[in-house]
């Protein structure tokens, strides 16, 4: 399965919203939701690249207890993201995909800061 196949994937609208106070029991986590390419038991959540630290999460739905939808960014060239808050629940296993620099060792982009230079100068996807 390609990156491209993660990324182009369908937005997911069958979470339905929960008007308790999740605080308690789950974890926010913010960003673009998407259906997950090829498993419908779960959900991509695509961070803003403009984060400390940008990533794709993958959670199972059961695992969401609450969903928000967020006020929607656009960028100068006028192409908007509709964002959402997603409550995990606490204990849950998610997994997490991160930018990392290839040497020896690996360099995560948190640490590296000539990757977020180039990330920010957009040489970067």
């Amino acid at each position: 399965m390609s990156i491209k196949a993660y990324l182009e994937a369908e937005p997911l609208s069958e979470i339905e919203r929960w008007h308790g106070n999740p605080k308690g029991s789950g974890v926010a986590f913010v960003g673009t939701l998407r259906k997950h390419p090829y498993d419908e038991d779960k959900c991509l959540l695509i961070s803003d690249p403009g984060e400390a630290e940008p990533a794709i999460y993958e959670f199972k739905v059961a695992d969401i207890i609450a969903a928000e939808e967020l006020a929607s960014p656009v960028d100068p060239e006028g192409t908007s993201r509709n964002l959402a808050r997603l409550w995990v629940r606490r204990g849950s296993l998610g997994v997490r995909y991160e930018p990392f620099e290839v040497d020896e060792p690996i360099r995560p982009a948190v640490t590296n800061s000539g990757l977020r230079t180039r990330k920010a100068e957009g040489a970067m996807p």
